[in-house]
């Protein structure tokens, strides 16, 4: 016998949930969905189209009298200069091309550390003929050993700095290079995380040995926080924190005698947002310098086209103005200041003049 009784609810609304959307309704779900994604891209949008405008008004204005070169300059170098390719020739050559610079500190390639934080001497064996020829043709002018490597922080591979034997091997390292003649250590480490005790701990025991010595202890620097706590937001979506918070930057800059900031790959599109960005740099990075710490910006002597680096916009005259902006609203009258060249192989004659124009006139 056929069974007439009546479904319950229940039964009817699971019907209805199995039952395949009707055109309206599916409509309605589309326009929905339209709706959220707008809404995020709004949400993104917004901050970021009010961050490049500020940045904009940021490469306004004029410079002040005054923001121009203090004789305390520096540019980085590739390693032919330590490891045979290099002679008395290209001395001569690179003492005249520095002579009409403000440039006194030269950070030269003489790594990278290997991963325990030892260094072998077979990757400099050029070092005392280097430093020997710089002081006799460009008295007045220093030689740091650039020393480098990749840090264990985003990637199993790298330097670890929680071990206390790697630490204590890159302070090993600082006294060698030191024996073998350098002015100074100038260390690069990347990627550095904001708030690394231990990167604080390896300077506070290299800038003991440094000071004993009567050299300088030098640090590459990572960029600050464009917006607050912008390092946490960037790694948690991006897996790379990138930046600085300013309060860390001034725990470094506070241990050291130079700290040159990379103020390159920015990811700006254009020459007036990239201007604005390190005029903003400048403000941030002076505003925690102390006074008896020397603070130089980077300047872009490269030219490479790839997410986060843009040839047309990040250029040396660019990253010129913004520097001088950024001083003149923040530190017009600061002595320990300079910019920092990045890198002498890859400069062109163009680089060199914008910075002449920019900064040394």
């Amino acid at each position: 016998m056929e069974d007439t009784e009546p479904r319950s609810a229940e039964a009817a609304a699971a019907d209805d949930e199995q039952a395949p959307e009707g055109p309206p309704a599916r409509k309605r779900r589309l326009r929905r969905v339209r709706r959220i994604a707008l809404a995020v891209l709004l949400v993104l949008l917004v901050p970021l189209l009010t961050a490049e405008t500020a940045l904009r008004v940021n490469y306004m204005g004029d410079p002040a009298d005054g923001t121009r070169t203090r004789n305390r300059d520096a540019i980085w170098l590739g390693h032919a200069w330590v490891d045979g390719r290099k002679d008395d020739a290209d001395v001569a050559a690179l003492a005249r091309r520095l002579e009409s610079t403000g440039i006194r500190d030269l950070y030269v390639h003489t790594g990278p550390l290997e991963h325990d934080g030892t260094l072998p001497r077979s990757l400099y064996p050029k070092a005392h003929w280097l430093t020997e020829a710089v002081h006799r043709e460009m008295p007045g002018v220093r030689v740091q050993a650039f020393l480098g490597d990749v840090l264990a922080t985003e990637s199993p591979d790298g330097m670890r700095l929680e071990k206390a034997a790697t630490r204590a091997a890159v302070v090993g390292s600082a006294r060698q290079v030191l024996d073998a003649g350098y002015d100074g250590v100038h260390l690069d480490l990347e990627p550095l995380h904001s708030g690394d005790r231990n990167y604080l701990s390896l300077l506070d025991d290299l800038h003991a040995v440094t000071r004993a010595e009567g050299a300088q202890l030098s640090v590459a620097a990572h960029q600050i926080d464009p917006l607050p706590a912008f390092h946490s937001f960037w790694g948690t979506v991006a897996g790379h924190p990138k930046w600085w918070s300013q309060a860390f930057f001034g725990q470094v800059a506070r241990r050291v005698d130079q700290i040159a900031v990379m103020s390159y790959d920015t990811m700006q599109p254009l020459q007036s947002l990239y201007g604005g960005y390190v005029a903003q740099q400048t403000s941030l990075a002076l505003e925690v310098t102390p006074p008896t710490t020397h603070l130089l910006m980077g300047l872009p002597f490269y030219h490479e086209n790839r997410f986060g680096h843009w040839n047309h916009a990040e250029t040396v005259a660019a990253a010129v103005r913004g520097v001088r902006l950024g001083l003149s609203r923040t530190d017009a009258d600061r002595a320990r200041f300079g910019v920092a060249a990045y890198i002498d192989f890859a400069a062109t004659e163009e680089d060199w003049a914008a910075y002449r124009d920019g900064w040394v006139r």
